[in-house]
């Protein structure tokens, strides 16, 4: 995969262009799974498209800007790799919100994005890192 673009495996050299928003992101999650033989219920799929969603939003508004997004279809569920530009290690605020220097409220995406997924993995990719979130078509135990 090179820099800045989507790769899905299983689409013979698909390459969409890199998302710019969450929304895109959404959006290109949601072509992939509308592509499933036999689509997870409404509730996963509310659910992977949060952790995408959150995912970008983070990239974007703290992690320096996104570089590459892959999304790829695994037999029991969908892995989702958003790479950005800062080393800095997610992190939950010391409350349960906090407020950026925008004013906007904040806080909870991260301890979300690991609730929802069966795995997040943190890899370093100079000069930012890569954070990967596997979800499981099922439902996740609560």
């Amino acid at each position: 995969m090179t820099e800045g673009s989507t790769a899905v495996p299983g689409t013979a050299g698909d390459r969409s262009p890199l998302p710019t928003t969450a929304a895109e992101a959404r959006a290109q999650v949601q072509d992939l799974l509308d592509t499933h033989p036999e689509a997870p219920s409404r509730m996963v799929i509310n659910d992977i498209l949060l952790v995408t969603s959150e995912l970008v939003t983070n990239a974007l508004r703290h992690g320096g800007g996104l570089t590459a997004f892959h999304v790829a279809r695994e037999p029991d569920g969908l892995r989702v790799a958003v790479t950005d530009r800062s080393p800095d290690l997610p992190r939950t605020s010391a409350s349960a919100s906090s407020h950026d220097p925008a004013g906007r409220l904040g806080g909870f995406g991260w301890p979300l994005i690991q609730r929802l997924s069966r795995s997040v993995t943190i890899t370093p990719a100079p000069p930012g890192k890569t954070i990967e979130a596997v979800l499981a078509y099922d439902l996740p135990a609560l």
